[in-house]
């Protein structure tokens, strides 16, 4: 089949068709922070209940970023059930580690020293905080599991399953909701984690359900002309993912734990939070973007870098309709239940995040042409780059405008997401890797 041929296949139906149930669930996996957040607004001490849950949430990520890594691992290199047991034995590797640090963090004096020291939380919040983590650690073994199989699930074209399974989180995680605000029993940040891990449970059952099917049915034992067999295969083309990650992960608590050192505390943890939260939701179903790169750009790179191009421009128009018009405001008061100081500190923040909103479209496209080459060790240097000009970022507001409070937080976010968006150019201009992409095992 030559090159035109190939071409041919590829129509704006076929790459929306696809996107579109990845963007979807994308954007409803940001809406159930939107749902948690709203429920803990209407505490009595919402700052306090939200800092609560906010801090051990920032932490999660610690054990969530690596699982969610195995998603993009599985749909670049696994394409029969061979590969998937390697897949599957990396996959157990990582969960173990997970468990182990969730139950350190949790249950030993480590745990209490870096909520104290690193996060900077108050010793009286300190058994409410940790109550949370108790919880969340679940998340991450769950979410690991459904990224395993969603993996499976995108690259054999059934992403409507992920909008499926997230339309059913969504709906328990609401009910529950409703529950906790009816029953007036939204005290702490505790009723957050336990909404959060009950819709993570039940996405993660949706997936494995349809991704199992697709393991019987429809994936040979053995592709023709696919060599990944091992988990040495796997590892070499995950482990520089993870270090990106663990190099990533370090941001979220960075910020949370610097806006602990602002002029007011709760203020700019729950501002940052409740404007982060909005911000992802708009961007969340941009997320996707890289599986476009991965299942279409060998295809069709001209098609996909124009449809990359549209969307582009989406999110930050949708930010700045949230932050500079009544909707914004509107939405704070009515859906999140937001008082009318953390209403104005959060859209303060909010405005900030529109550098993000630019960056990131074009950030995940790159990041899909790396990918799609097996070259995942150029992701270290460039969240290395994002780390170090965060907490840069961070250090000098802090000493030069803690009244900034939540926009602090918006600002090192932002300004690290460019600086690794430019690390990513001058490094794909270099190697020359946006215009003759190989396939990722030839890398391995």
């Amino acid at each position: 089949m030559n090159a035109t041929t190939l071409k041919e296949t590829i129509t704006w139906k076929q790459l929306i068709s696809f996107f579109l149930p990845l963007g979807l669930s994308a954007t409803l996996v940001t809406l159930s922070h939107v749902i948690i957040n709203s429920t803990l607004a209407r505490a009595d001490n919402p700052e306090v209940v939200i800092a609560s849950y906010a801090i051990p949430l920032s932490l999660l990520g610690l054990t969530e970023r690596p699982v969610v890594l195995l998603r993009q691992a599985c749909s670049a290199l696994v394409r029969d059930r061979i590969s998937f047991r390697a897949m599957g034995v990396v996959s157990s590797y990582v969960f173990a580690c997970i468990i182990l640090l969730g139950l350190i963090l949790c249950y030993t004096p480590v745990g209490e020293w870096v909520f104290l020291y690193f996060f900077g939380v108050e010793r009286e919040m300190l058994a409410a905080t940790l109550s949370v983590y108790r919880i969340l650690m679940y998340v991450s073994i769950f979410s690991g599991l459904r990224c395993l199989f969603h993996g499976i699930i995108i690259f054999n074209m059934r992403t409507k399953w992920l909008t499926i399974g997230m339309g059913v989180r969504i709906i328990a995680m609401y009910l529950l909701s409703l529950y906790f605000i009816t029953t007036d029993n939204v005290s702490s940040g505790k009723v957050g984690a336990i909404i959060f891990l009950v819709g993570m449970v039940i996405e993660a059952a949706v997936a494995i359900w349809e991704g199992t099917s697709l393991l019987k049915h429809v994936i040979p034992e053995k592709a023709p002309n696919h060599p990944i067999e091992t988990k040495g295969q796997i590892f070499s083309f995950y482990k520089p993912l993870l270090y990106s990650s663990v190099i990533a992960v370090i941001i979220g608590p960075s910020i949370n734990a610097m806006l602990g050192k602002t002029t007011h505390i709760h203020l700019a943890i729950s501002s940052f939070a409740i404007a982060g939260s909005l911000t992802q939701l708009v961007m969340s179903f941009f997320s996707y973007i890289h599986q476009i790169v991965l299942n279409f750009y060998r295809k069709d790179a001209v098609r996909v870098r124009k449809f990359i191009l549209m969307l582009s421009f989406i999110p930050g128009t949708l930010i700045a309709i949230l932050a500079y018009t009544p909707i914004g405001p509107w939405f704070m008061t009515h859906v999140m239940g937001v008082n009318a100081e953390l209403k104005h500190a959060s859209l303060s923040a909010m405005r900030i995040f529109m550098i993000m909103t630019i960056v990131f479209p074009w950030l995940d496209y790159m990041n899909g042409i790396i990918m799609l080459r097996g070259q995942t060790k150029i992701m270290v240097f460039s969240q290395s780059a994002n780390a170090i000009i965060t907490v840069f970022t961070l250090f000098v507001a802090i000493a030069t405008v803690p009244g900034w409070n939540g926009m602090i937080g918006a600002l090192a976010q932002s300004l690290g997401m460019l600086a690794e968006l430019f690390v990513v150019i001058y490094v794909l201009k270099r190697t020359n890797d946006v215009q003759q992409p190989n396939q990722p095992q030839e890398n391995m």
